[in-house]
């Protein structure tokens, strides 16, 4: 089994899956991020924060009984969900919610190499301080202006970002929080999903915006996943567009969007530059170095040159 750290004060990376929108494909992106890793060797824990609708859950849950009604070895990683919560009081919730969260993160922080968060569609409290914790946070969005409102608002005559709404704020402070706590830094990606296949105005509209917003919250763009029947087909089953796609998997004859769609899960994991290959690698340590020498000069850092 592979580490990123091999030493006993390692700290898993966590990528977190936020968008106070429903419906954008957080869900889906999770479990293919969590099944690529494990099966590139990685220990890959995941949590599921969304305790009323538990996607994520019944996703792997489904995932365990077509592995045994098959009879073939799909892998899975280690999962933790919130139980539900009560009390009259948001703050009583609340802190029910975060003793809960608090007791998963401190038995796999140090156990495994990747610890992946899912979020519910709204805000919150331990959303929040999810998004304060992330090393990657991938924003999944669909490609239309009705889900562009939730990180900013246009000139509808120009196009022009004319502001930032309120979860891009979100995310501004817990960028702010982390650096206050740690000097982390996160890395945030907004990924672009149910691309059409065909050139429309629309498309080129919404990209020029989404880069017109990303130089002003200094996150970077990534294509995720078109719009595919096949991602909804592969949920009741568990699988992902990773596994082995045969007949005995699958239970049919792979289709040509089953490989389309692999192609897809591909490209976006390697625009999400994780610590999983040389250049992923470089860069996990390029931060590790910034963290331990925060407080010392640049000049002996050794990055200037001479």
């Amino acid at each position: 089994m592979r580490n990123l750290v091999s030493t006993p004060d390692k700290q898993a990376y966590v990528i977190v899956c936020g968008n106070e929108k429903g419906g954008s494909g957080k869900t889906t992106t999770v479990m293919h991020l969590a099944v690529a890793l494990t099966n590139a060797g990685y220990k890959v824990a995941t949590i599921d924060l969304d305790t009323r609708q538990l996607s994520f859950t019944r996703y792997l849950e489904n995932r365990k009984i077509w592995s045994h009604k098959r009879g073939i070895g799909l892998s899975q990683p280690d999962h933790f969900s919130l139980g539900q919560v009560s009390g009259d009081l948001i703050s009583e919730r609340e802190g029910e919610e975060l003793e809960q969260f608090t007791n998963i993160v401190s038995r796999i922080e140090r156990t495994h190499d990747f610890i992946l968060i899912d979020t519910p569609g709204h805000d919150g409290y331990l959303m929040r301080l999810c998004h304060s914790m992330a090393d990657t946070l991938v924003t999944p969005m669909n490609d239309s202006y009705v889900d562009f409102d939730v990180l900013g608002h246009i000139d509808s005559e120009t196009g022009d970002v004319t502001d930032v709404s309120h979860y891009a704020k979100t995310v501004r402070e817990a960028r702010r929080h982390r650096r206050r706590v740690d000097n982390g830094l996160l890395d945030w990606v907004v990924m672009r999903n149910r691309l059409t296949q065909i050139s429309a105005r629309n498309k080129e509209n919404m990209l020029q915006s989404l880069k017109d917003l990303s130089m002003r919250l200094g996150c970077r763009l990534a294509e995720g996943f078109s719009e595919r029947v096949v991602y909804r087909e592969l949920f009741p089953m568990g699988l992902t567009a990773l596994d082995d796609m045969d007949e005995e998997t699958l239970g049919v004859s792979p289709r040509l969007a089953h490989l389309s769609a692999r192609q897809e899960v591909r490209a976006l994991v390697a625009t999400l530059k994780l610590p999983i290959d040389e250049l992923g690698r470089k860069r996990a340590q390029a931060r590790r170095t910034w963290l331990e020498n925060a407080d010392r000069p640049i000049q002996d850092m050794g990055v200037l040159a001479d």
